[in-house]
């Protein structure tokens, strides 16, 4: 359990942590992106966020984190404390063994601070998830979670019964080595978080005893039904003995106010665009300021209103009230800007702002 409750540091109301989508703003290129994230992960460890998770999305310009995995090895030569994890690895697009042998490896690169959150939308649109599953039955993905996740698990733990047809097969790393003559074994191995925006996770990770992640940031008006759901539906397992429930929150602290709302009206303009069938790079805000048609304007409008955006001081009063009404044990913070070093400078006004440490 110490490896998915955290520690909230300085005056924060509980753990804060980082989601990063790796945002590529126009005029960057993907590398830039990924610096910013190696600089990012490394400012997060150093000021005393929890964890540090990567999302898998697809087919979308302005998102270089289609291969989590890869990433957070990346980020794991990098950092040396910070738990490190998918926010997630959406699990219908992959085999489960093929799972289980990735974050293995990690928890070899880096044990004791692997979590391995997974969930069950594609990330992309249907065409890029036929692409990516070889098939077109993509509802038997979603319909299909519960086994695929019971299959990464036993995977992941090395423990199909005898007589499965699996039951000779082995993920390496992992526990079978171990039983090898000789074999030694890491002791840990990642935690299962399920990430939801609905109530389908909500319900499985509270029947499961598993720790749940709630995606507020593009579904908030589903958060506290979720998180009420999974509250109820709880039963203490091996891994919990009472809920935990982080969400990912978009947050923006700049400082001078009218920066944040500039970068967040391009932000929104960008999904807009992602809505509308039109992936892009992340707009620079320029292209933003100009007037847009109504129902782009009502859709800005919306959209804006779910980012606590501002100065350090108007961030942290937002997120102490978003956690207050939501219960959540656990603040993800996800920060969105056409620069990268504007999305570093947003977390780093978080951290002072509520007097995380420095290290």
């Amino acid at each position: 359990m110490d490896e998915i409750r955290g520690t909230a540091q300085g005056t924060a109301p509980v753990p804060l942590s980082v989601l990063d989508l790796v945002t590529v703003g126009a005029g960057n290129t993907a590398s830039d992106a990924l610096r910013t994230s190696v600089a990012l992960s490394r400012l997060a460890e150093s000021r005393g966020f929890h964890r540090y998770w990567v999302a898998e999305h697809h087919s979308m310009p302005g998102v270089a984190s289609s291969s989590p995995a890869v990433i957070l090895a990346h980020l794991a030569a990098h950092t040396d404390r910070i738990r490190l994890g998918s926010g997630g690895v959406m699990l219908p697009n992959h085999a489960p063994l093929a799972i289980a042998e990735q974050f293995g490896t990690l928890e070899a690169m880096a044990p004791g601070r692997v979590d391995l959150g997974l969930g069950r939308a594609p990330g992309t649109d249907g065409a890029t998830a036929a692409a990516l599953r070889r098939t077109e039955r993509l509802n038997e993905g979603a319909d299909d979670f519960p086994q695929q996740l019971a299959e990464l698990t036993r995977f992941l733990d090395d423990d199909f019964p005898d007589g499965h047809p699996y039951a000779r097969i082995h993920a390496v790393p992992g526990p079978v080595q171990a039983t090898s003559p000789g074999g030694v074994q890491s002791p840990h191995r990642p935690p299962i978080w399920l990430l939801g925006s609905s109530g389908f996770s909500a319900r499985l990770s509270g029947m499961l005893g598993l720790p749940f992640a709630f995606a507020h940031h593009f579904s908030a008006q589903n958060t506290i039904p979720a998180l009420d759901l999974y509250r109820e539906s709880f039963r203490p397992s091996e891994v919990l003995d009472a809920p935990y429930a982080l969400i990912g929150v978009s947050a923006l602290a700049t400082d001078e106010e009218k920066e944040a709302r500039r970068q967040v009206r391009a932000g929104a303009l960008n999904m807009v665009r992602l809505r509308t069938g039109r992936p892009g790079l992340f707009p620079d805000p320029k292209e933003a300021e100009g007037t847009l048609g109504a129902l782009e304007e009502e859709f800005i409008q919306s959209w804006s209103a779910n980012v606590v955006h501002g100065t350090a001081d108007e961030v942290r009063a937002g997120l102490d009230d978003l956690q207050k009404r939501t219960g959540a044990d656990e603040l993800m913070i996800t920060s969105h800007a056409h620069r990268g070093e504007l999305r570093v400078r947003s977390y780093e006004l978080i951290a002072d702002a509520y007097g995380l440490p420095v290290s």
